[in-house]
C-alpha cells in the first residue's frame, strides 16, 4: 500500500490512533468567573484583534463532562502561557500559566480532572519567537549593546525600535511584526532555555506538544534534540507540528510524530463545499484560495496525502477541517450545513486523527481571524445546531468502536461525478464509507466483505456483498460498521 519500507518505521504515540482531538482557543470557551478584576468584552459579543472575553482554564476544566459526552478524549489548546495577547502567541513568560487563564493552579487542576476522564491534553509552543514583553528581550530594551542577553536575538544595529514604526526595529522579527522578536536558537544559551521549557512541562503532566510553525527553526539538530528530550520523559508523547507544505523533512522518525494535516483539509473544501465556496472568504483565509474538484480529483488526493509519509505517521496525522487560523468550515463553504456534515463524516471515518476546532459540533460559524474565534454560546442553547452535533456523536462512537477506523488502509472503491465510496480495512475488520454530494438521490457502488452492516449515521442495517449498490439521498453518507 505504500513505498515506505517497514525496516525503518518511524514511532509514534499508540494512543492516537485512538484519539479525538477538540482543539480550544482559550478565551473563548467557556469562562467560570473565578477570576476576576479584568476588563472583559462581553461573552458572545463580536471578537476583536485585542479585547478579551474572560476564558479560563478553570472553564474548561467545568466543560470536562460535556466533551465527554461528546466523545473528545484528547484536547489541543491554544498557547497558554504568561502574555499579553489575547490569543497568548505573544509569551512573556515561559513558566507561567496566563492568570488571566487561572494561573499554574487551573492547569494543574485541568490536567488532574481531565486524565482522570481519560483525556490527553496538548499544549501549543511557541518557541520560534518571543514577546517585546519576554523578560530577555526587555533587558534588551532596556540596556542596548550592554544587555547580558544581546546575543538572544538577532540584532541587526542600534538602537532598537520596538514600538516606533517610523525607525528602523533593528531586530530581526516573526514576518517583520516588531511584537514577536526571534530567538536566537543557534545560542546555546536560547536552545537549553527552550528545551529546559518542554522539559518542564511534560514533567508537569502534558501529554505532548503542538508547535507553532516550527519550519521557522529551520535546523533539525534542535528538533532531534527537543524529541529526545519530550519522549525520555513520556515516550508516548505526541509532538505535532504546524507545517502547511511538504514536511516529509521532519517526520522521518526523528522529529514529529505528525503534522497539522492541510492537505486533509483543502480537498474537503473543494470537494464537498465545491458548490457553495466562499472564494472570498478563502482567499483572505490562511487556506487561500480553493477550486471546486469533482468526485474523481478528490479520491486520487485524498489517495496521495494517504501515502505521503510513512504509514505509522499517517495514522496520527492531525485531520482538521478549520482551527483557529483559517475561516471555519461553514462559513467557508458559504454556510452549507449538508456540506458541513458531509465533510465531518468523512473527517471521521479517514485515515488519521480528527481534530474538531471547538464549536463545529454545533454549527458555530466565523470568518477570516479574529472572527473565526468566538465565544462558545454556552447560554444561548437556541444557537446550537443540534443535529450536527448528534452526527458528531455518532461518528466519535464510531471512531471509538472500530479498530478499522482508527487503524486501517484506505482504499478508494468507487469515485465518479459527485460520488465517492471507500474501504477501510485493519486485520479481517473493514468499515465502508459512502457519499453522494450531488442534488438528487444516487446510487452509489460499495463492494464489500459480504455481511450485515449497520449504518452509524441512520441506524439503518444493509446486507452487502461484492456488488452491493447503496441509493443515497442527496447530499448526504453512510458509515458502515459490521455487525455480525
Amino acid at each position: 500500500m505504500s513505498e515506505f519500507g517497514s525496516s525503518s518505521a518511524p514511532v509514534t504515540p499508540e494512543w492516537v490512533t485512538g484519539a479525538v482531538f477538540y482543539q480550544i482557543f482559550p478565551d473563548r470557551f467557556a469562562r467560570s468567573g473565578r477570576v476576576t478584576g479584568l476588563n472583559l468584552q462581553a461573552w458572545g459579543s463580536p471578537p476583536t484583534l485585542h479585547g478579551y472575553m474572560g476564558g479560563d482554564l478553570w472553564g474548561v476544566a467545568e466543560k470536562l463532562d460535556y466533551l465527554v459526552s461528546l466523545g473528545v478524549n484528547a484536547l489541543y489548546f491554544c498557547p497558554v502561557f504568561q502574555s499579553a495577547s489575547n490569543h497568548r502567541y505573544h509569551t512573556h513568560d515561559y513558566f507561567q500559566v496566563d492568570p488571566m487563564l487561572g494561573g499554574n493552579e487551573a492547569l494543574r487542576h485541568l490536567l488532574d480532572e481531565a486524565h482522570a476522564r481519560g483525556i490527553k491534553v496538548v499544549l501549543d509552543g511557541v518557541f520560534n519567537h518571543a514577546s517585546r514583553g519576554f523578560f530577555q528581550f526587555n533587558d534588551l530594551l532596556e540596556h542596548g549593546e550592554a544587555s547580558a542577553y544581546r546575543d538572544w536575538f538577532h540584532v541587526t544595529g542600534w538602537p532598537l525600535s520596538a514600538y516606533d514604526e517610523d525607525r528602523p526595529a533593528n531586530y530581526a522579527a516573526w514576518w517583520g511584526m516588531r511584537a514577536l522578536p526571534k530567538f536566537n536558537t543557534g545560542h546555546p544559551a536560547v536552545r537549553e532555555f527552550l528545551l529546559s521549557v518542554a522539559e518542564h512541562w511534560m514533567k508537569f503532566g502534558i501529554d505532548g506538544w503542538r508547535l507553532d510553525v516550527p519550519n521557522e527553526i529551520d535546523d533539525d539538530a534542535f528538533w532531534q534534540e527537543f524529541r529526545r528530550r519530550v519522549k525520555a520523559i513520556n515516550p508516548e508523547a505526541y509532538i505535532v507540528g504546524e507545517l502547511w507544505g511538504d514536511a516529509g523533512r521532519w517526520l522521518a522518525g526523528d522529529q514529529f510524530d505528525a503534522v497539522m494535516n492541510y492537505h486533509f483539509t483543502r480537498p474537503c473544501l473543494g470537494f464537498f463545499g465545491a458548490r457553495t465556496l466562499d472564494h472570498p472568504m478563502n482567499e483572505r483565509s490562511g487556506t487561500g484560495r480553493v477550486d471546486p474538484i469533482d468526485a474523481a480529483a478528490f479520491a486520487a488526493r485524498m489517495d496521495e496525502v494517504t501515502r505521503m509519509y510513512h504509514p505509522e505517521v499517517v495514522r496520527v496525522q492531525l485531520n482538521l477541517l478549520d482551527s483557529h487560523d483559517t475561516a471555519r468550515f461553514l462559513t467557508a463553504v458559504g454556510g452549507d450545513t449538508s456540506a458541513h456534515r458531509l465533510a465531518l463524516a468523512f473527517q471521521f471515518s479517514y485515515v488519521g486523527a480528527p481534530c474538531l476546532y471547538y464549536g463545529d459540533e454545533i454549527g458555530l460559524p466565523g470568518g477570516v481571524d479574529p472572527d473565526c474565534r468566538r465565544a462558545f454560546p454556552w447560554d444561548e442553547p437556541g444557537q446550537w445546531d443540534r443535529t450536527t452535533l448528534e452526527l458528531v456523536r455518532r461518528l466519535t462512537a464510531a471512531r471509538h468502536s472500530s479498530r478499522a477506523l482508527q487503524r486501517g488502509t484506505f482504499e478508494v472503491l468507487h469515485a465518479h461525478g459527485e460520488q465517492v465510496s471507500f474501504a477501510r480495512r485493519h486485520e479481517g475488520e473493514a468499515a465502508y464509507a459512502a457519499f453522494n454530494c450531488a442534488l438528487d438521490a444516487a446510487p452509489v457502488p460499495v463492494p464489500a466483505q459480504p455481511g450485515r452492516y449497520r449504518d452509524v449515521l441512520t441506524g439503518a442495517v444493509h446486507d452487502l456483498h461484492e456488488g452491493s449498490v447503496l441509493t443515497l439521498p442527496a447530499r448526504t453518507g453512510a458509515l458502515l460498521l459490521r455487525e455480525d
